[in-house]
């Protein structure tokens, strides 16, 4: 092959013919410009400081004295130049060979050189070809498993290369006339590097990394709740979605307690790292807020014990957390916030609103007294926490994805899980979302019917002294039998609730009241009055006339417990549930 009719059109390159006539002339303009005592320059046009006085058969070849066949067959990378539309081979050198085997000059690079399907490079050189731009493709695998880096570069065979050598004396513009008269022909010049080893490491990352995240989304899948508790009143369901393979997974989590009186509290939250260790913290949080909860503290004193414990697991971890409580006697939300984003409640007619009370700063940050607000969740309405990822974008401010999920929710009907697959939906929430995303939708459904005939409600108020225990069985017992309890229930009723007024009046203060709740599920009888010392259960002597009252209530009942009330007394409950 004569690689003197090949060159790569590259900015700011000549052609040799251009050269040899430029450094023709270049050594009498050298010669003006030499110092005293240099002497002449070298006829090769090199400068004697180029070459540290050694005598010229110690040079090497000037560049121009050098072939193309020379410098290709040399490099390490493979080469290879095909011409025309069928791309045929014109060359390849020694380290292309030397990885594919020869290739016979003229033959289709289709039919010849598989290998360049297998990069999926033909469709890219006719790209080149016809737009006589450069293209790069990197760390593409062949059959045998080496990877490479590949360029294709444009180049043009001129039928006047040698016509050019002879035209020196020629016009300018007789000669541009005659080369307008000659055809080109195009080719490709494909350099490929091996980057096998580079890409063997960039494997063996990517591979590390995917065993860390499906560590950590193992992990935080198991510490999550593996089957959400279901209180009677209310119809719950929960997403948790990992970010995307590029993004690493966060500590976010979620969780429904029932605290027993048809009470349930309500958890959401996010640990602000990723991977293992957040998902490790999350889980910490998550059990200590279970722990917390069962002493059926306000949310702001859970949030205030929490703070403190999130500074104990790890002073660098700062999590974010929202903790509500939903009584069905009250019809709303108790809640504190350490720096989560709000609650937002749906009504029945669409409109949305969003919990205001101010937030106090993240777990773990100490110095914050934490406190309370509240948000109705009437019949009929939908509440949904969340974590940021669902409406935190790097394009927008929060609060304009939060203005996107009031929009979307108020327009999302249906069972809880569909409210959760429709808001992920319309948040633009997919596989590949750059951070995980945690949502929790919980429905307080407006009852009608059949349906409405298995709730119920009835109190009375203590007034009096030890009379009001008779009046209070007497009451129990009618209001049981009218919701057409069984006889033994009315029974182990009656006697519960005997058992709580007698302890009330014995030890509580006024106001007392009776309380006694049936769901589909469950009868709950609870007793309040103004005492905050809180009852336990002990064992008696044989010769104590008292103390057996909430022993006897343990025993018959499915459970009990007892809280204070925010207004400084406490309620005695008791639950049995009903049969199947």
């Amino acid at each position: 092959m004569n690689f003197t009719r090949w060159s790569a059109r590259l900015p700011g390159t000549q052609r040799r013919a251009a050269a040899r006539d430029d450094h023709s002339s270049v050594p009498s303009a050298r010669a003006e410009y030499a110092g005293p005592g240099t002497g002449p320059c070298p006829p090769d046009g090199g400068a004697r400081g180029d070459t540290h006085g050694a005598p010229p058969g110690d040079r090497g070849p000037a560049l121009e004295d050098l072939s193309a066949q020379d410098i290709l067959g040399q490099l390490p990378a493979l080469v290879a130049l095909v011409y025309g539309p069928d791309h045929r081979i014109a060359y390849v050198n020694d380290a292309y060979a030397a990885a594919f085997g020869p290739r016979p000059a003229g033959a289709p690079a289709a039919e010849a050189m598989p290998e360049l399907a297998e990069l999926s490079l033909l469709p890219l050189m006719d790209q080149v070809l016809r737009s006589g731009t450069p293209r790069t493709v990197k760390s593409r695998k062949v059959r045998s498993g080496n990877s490479y880096t590949v360029t294709c570069t444009p180049v043009h065979r001129d039928s006047d290369a040698e016509a050019d050598n002879g035209e020196g004396a020629r016009s300018n513009k007789q000669t541009k006339k005659d080369k307008s008269k000659r055809g080109t022909e195009g080719g490709v010049l494909v350099y490929a590097a091996d980057v096998t080893d580079h890409a063997e490491a960039a494997e063996r990352l990517r591979a590390s990394e995917r065993r860390h995240r499906e560590t950590a989304v193992t992990l935080q899948r198991s510490l999550l709740p593996q089957e959400l508790e279901q209180p009677d009143d209310l119809r719950i369901a929960a997403t948790y979605q990992p970010g995307g393979t590029d993004a690493a997974v966060g500590g976010d989590w979620y969780d429904v307690i029932t605290l027993g009186a048809g009470r349930t509290a309500l958890v959401i939250g996010d640990v602000m790292g990723r991977g293992v260790r957040a998902a490790a913290v999350m889980g910490q949080l998550r059990t200590a807020v279970r722990a917390y909860a069962r002493l059926d503290l306000p949310p702001h004193e859970v949030l205030q014990l929490l703070d403190g414990l999130a500074a104990e697991i790890d002073a660098s971890q700062i999590a974010t957390c929202a903790y509500a409580v939903h009584d069905p006697n009250e019809g709303r939300l108790v809640y504190a916030s350490a720096g989560h984003l709000p609650i937002l409640v749906c009504h029945e007619d669409g409109t949305v609103h969003r919990a205001e009370d101010p937030t106090g700063p993240p777990l773990g940050t100490g110095g914050w007294i934490h406190t309370s607000g509240t948000i109705a969740l009437p019949p009929g309405s939908t509440a949904v926490l969340y974590t940021d990822g669902l409406v935190e974008r790097r394009s927008e401010d929060i609060d304009e994805g939060v203005a996107a999920l009031e929009r979307a929710l108020s327009g999302a009907k249906g069972s809880p899980q569909v409210v959760c697959d429709r808001l992920i939906r319309s948040l633009g929430v997919t596989a590949e979302h750059d951070d995980d995303v945690a949502v929790l939708v919980v429905q307080h459904p407006a009852r009608t019917g059949a349906d409405a005939e298995l709730f119920h409600n009835a109190s009375l108020e203590l007034l009096g002294g030890v009379e009001a225990a008779p009046r209070a069985r007497a009451f129990a017992s009618g209001v049981l039998t009218s919701w057409r309890f069984p006889v033994e229930l009315c029974d182990l009723g009656v006697l519960a609730a005997g058992e709580l007024v007698a302890n009330s009046l014995k030890h509580g203060t006024p106001p007392m009241r009776l309380g006694l709740r049936r769901t589909d599920r469950r009868l709950i009888i609870e007793v309040t009055d103004g005492d905050d010392h809180m009852p336990r259960r002990r064992r008696a002597d044989p010769a104590d006339e008292a103390g057996r009252g909430i022993s006897i209530v343990a025993t018959i009942a499915t459970s009990w417990g007892s809280r204070r009330t925010p207004g400084g007394g406490k309620a005695v409950w008791c639950e049995f549930a009903l049969p199947r």
